[in-house]
């Protein structure tokens, strides 16, 4: 199963068009937002992906009840984090800010997805593979970026548009 990590959109609408279709060349399963959607217009651009998104808010998603029913229309899925999932036999857990997050309750997962520092990760540390796809604010032209994970062997894409 391949999935599609994206983060801190911060509302950029034309980068969500762009990774909307990264997604869907990809042909991900399932995509997982690692939070900083920041507002509920963003969410709805989601909405259009070919896959289910699920997600983690961050600390600039302080319009929770607007989201909460954009996530009620499109049928995406947000909660605070941490996030636990498990999909094809891989124990992934989800966050925002990994600095939140105490090295304890990170044992038994085999990914942690987060954000939040605007800059890609791809490390392992004890066992885990610790992933952040970057950010997505437009902030920097060519500096935008997203991960595509194959959760059967691990294989991580950093894709940058």
């Amino acid at each position: 199963m391949r999935i599609g990590i994206v983060s801190d959109t911060h509302d950029h609408l034309g980068n969500v068009a762009q990774i909307v279709a990264i997604f869907a060349a990809a042909r991900v399963a399932r995509v997982v937002h690692t939070g900083d959607i920041t507002q509920p217009k963003t969410l709805r651009a989601f909405a259009s992906l070919e896959a289910p998104l699920v997600g983690v808010y961050g600390n600039n998603d302080r319009e929770r009840e607007g989201l909460a029913h954009a996530c009620a229309e499109t049928g995406a899925s947000f909660v605070d984090g941490p996030l636990e999932l498990t999909w094809a036999g891989r124990r992934i857990l989800v966050i925002h800010d990994p600095k939140e997050l105490p090295a304890e309750r990170r044992r038994g997962f085999d990914l942690l997805l987060h954000g939040h520092e605007h800059r890609p990760t791809l490390e392992r540390r004890d066992g885990l593979l610790i992933l952040n796809p970057g950010e997505c604010a437009g902030h920097i032209k060519g500096y935008n970026a997203v991960g595509v994970l194959d959760l059967a062997t691990l294989a991580f894409e950093l894709v940058k548009f």
